[in-house]
């Protein structure tokens, strides 16, 4: 079956279809009850975080990897906000992302928003997509992805975090269309993450408005390698990673950049990149060679003075989890009553 999830060109979300017209039986449950789903008294979701682009894959291929936030979205009589983890320094109000996407889509203030997140704000690893689809989906979108695709500007980061896994996405007449990759089990990932926040907007601001044709076809090049590189890492060349469209522009906002990319190939990554708009860089390896990579990245940095850690990073394969619980449920781990983005959108597995 092919995914034919609409968001409206305006980004504000419709209901996911099959081909067919056939709604999703979780989500009939969704436009019966209002916006927040009556499952239990509470409903809390997680997805993982995401590097996106990859090198040449620019606001196409995401890649979800095992960081995470969790958002509970329960009814109150006010709005309230708490925060634990990465990002719990930022104001606890309705400026709050979270509160502004639960808002929207539950039409209420009268929420209880408790966020737990373990991904590095500002640092290129997708936070606010994650944040937004987890807080969507806990209060009750009918369609997560389009929200959180809307907030972001752009779809990739938010599909790696609904679907798990390496993904293209992108929009076609207005809507997201996304699509599963295969990516070679074999593979780990290095994150080398400075203490230095780098804002997204700031980033693309170094961008330029128009590229070149021989630009362009390079970084097509360079990505279809990329993709086959993924899936069979034997396969993967060291130049599948290169690109002319961001990384090189983007280098003057972080100096350093260039430097640490070459530490991780010189420490044995097969490949490295830019993990998002920066600040965090991503080395791709062969699993027996990433421990070896993240000892040599962090003495890297600490020879060149740069504060910050190195994370040993596995591919996620869950993506977005949503949980119809209880209320006072201890502990945050997901109860049974789980379902994944894959089984909440029938989209087909590879």
């Amino acid at each position: 079956m092919r995914d034919v999830r609409q968001t409206k060109p305006d980004g504000r979300a419709r209901s996911p279809v099959r081909e067919g017209g056939e709604v999703h039986a979780c989500w009939r449950r969704y436009e019966r009850a209002g916006a927040i789903p009556v499952y239990g008294e509470y409903v809390r979701a997680r997805c993982p975080a995401s590097c996106a682009n990859l090198g040449p894959g620019f606001d196409v291929l995401a890649l979800a990897v095992n960081l995470y936030v969790e958002v509970e979205v329960t009814r109150a009589e006010r709005l309230s906000v708490s925060a634990t983890g990465e990002g719990s320094d930022l104001p606890a109000d309705s400026s709050h992302l979270a509160a502004k996407v639960a808002m929207e889509v539950a039409g209420d203030e009268k929420l209880a928003i408790r966020v737990h997140s373990d991904i590095p704000v500002g640092r290129g690893l997708g936070s606010s997509a994650a944040l937004a689809l987890a807080t969507a989906a806990a209060a009750g979108s009918r369609d997560p992805l389009g929200v959180a695709a809307s907030v972001d500007g752009h779809p990739e980061n938010a599909a790696a975090s609904m679907l798990g896994g390496l993904v293209a996405a992108t929009r076609v007449k207005g809507m997201v269309r996304a699509v599963p990759l295969a990516l070679d089990p074999a593979l780990r990932f290095v994150a080398v993450v400075p203490d230095h926040q780098l804002a997204t907007a700031k980033a693309r601001q170094a961008l330029p408005s128009e590229v070149s044709l021989s630009n362009a076809s390079f970084n097509l090049g360079r990505m279809g390698l990329l993709v086959a590189g993924l899936a069979d890492a034997t396969m993967l060349l060291q130049e599948a990673t290169e690109d002319r469209l961001h990384q090189d522009f983007r280098s003057p906002v972080f100096p350093v950049a260039p430097q640490l990319l070459a530490e991780l190939l010189r420490s044995g990554a097969l490949a490295s990149c830019w993990s998002g708009a920066g600040s965090t860089m991503l080395g791709i390896c062969r699993a027996g060679d990433a421990d070896g990579v993240r000892s040599h990245s962090e003495a890297a940095m600490a020879a060149m003075g740069i504060p910050g850690k190195v994370l040993l990073l596995d591919a996620d394969r869950s993506g977005l989890v949503v949980d119809e619980g209880n209320a006072g449920a201890g502990g945050s781990s997901l109860g049974a009553k789980e379902r994944s983005g894959r089984q909440l959108f029938d989209i087909v597995g590879e």
